[in-house]
């Protein structure tokens, strides 16, 4: 059983998608949440509803986690509203911004799309890791694109999980004293907002067409490794990032 009573959970990009789902999924295992959001106040409201409703704890907390004090801002609301300490951290927060070959690329993109999904990363974990557990544990997000290059328009994109990835191993390497695991999870083609936005409905139906499970991943499916990852169920996986394809895609 997965049991996170008594754990803090701070879930950047938690408002919507795949970290609403990570959110929910951890307060009914016991967590209390803080639910990070950028710009949709509304969205993050009901999500901090939904939790309060299944009789958990959840703050919203606006923060852009591309901005070093927006990040300690973040951290030191999680410590005053839910905290008084960080016993688990999802960055989910990240995105393609949009499609751009590589002579549509000018450096003002190139900077906005690995700012919003390395340097965030670096940022999150360097101001939460002080008010971590000893113990706790940490989950990324990469992407199958990190593998494989990703599709049409998303080298950027590609680039910063590729990155991602890398950080990911290197710090899990460098907090394996404190046992503090950190793991990552490499999403392939989810139902989500990304999606919706940023790829045509032929290609999402061929690639369903394609995946061996033929169709698209949910975002509670992604939510349910999550969990795992950072739960003490899994506590000699460190370091490892976790393919969610449904099979179209092996590392």
């Amino acid at each position: 059983m997965i049991d996170f009573t008594g754990k803090v959970a701070l879930v950047t990009g938690g408002a919507r998608d795949i970290g609403r789902a990570v959110s929910l999924v951890l307060a009914r295992q016991g967590a209390k949440i803080a639910v990070n959001y950028y710009d949709n106040p509304g969205d993050a409201d009901e999500t901090v509803k939904l939790i309060a409703n299944g009789g958990g704890k959840a703050a919203a907390i606006q923060a852009d986690v591309t901005k070093e004090e927006d990040v300690k801002r973040l951290v030191a609301k999680t410590l005053e509203l839910v905290g008084p300490k960080i016993d688990v951290l999802i960055h989910v927060a990240g995105g393609l911004v949009a499609r751009k070959k590589m002579e549509e690329m000018d450096g003002a993109f190139w900077d906005t799309v690995l700012d919003l999904n390395l340097k965030s990363t670096f940022l999150v974990c360097r101001e939460a890791l002080p008010h971590m557990s000893d113990g706790g544990s940490i989950v990324t997000f990469t992407s199958q694109a990190a593998r494989d290059g990703g599709g049409a328009g998303a080298i950027a994109y590609a680039t910063a999980k590729g990155g991602v990835l890398t950080f990911t191993r290197g710090l899990a390497k460098e907090l394996g004293p404190r046992k503090i695991r950190v793991n990552a999870v490499s999403p392939g083609m989810i139902n989500t907002t990304f999606h919706n936005t940023f790829t045509k409905p032929e290609i999402r139906q061929r690639v369903a067409s394609m995946t061996p499970l033929g169709r698209e991943g949910e975002a509670s499916e992604v939510a349910n490794l999550v969990a795992f990852l950072a739960s003490s169920e899994a506590s000699f996986i460190n370091g490892e990032a976790v393919e969610i394809n449904g099979g179209i895609f092996f590392a």
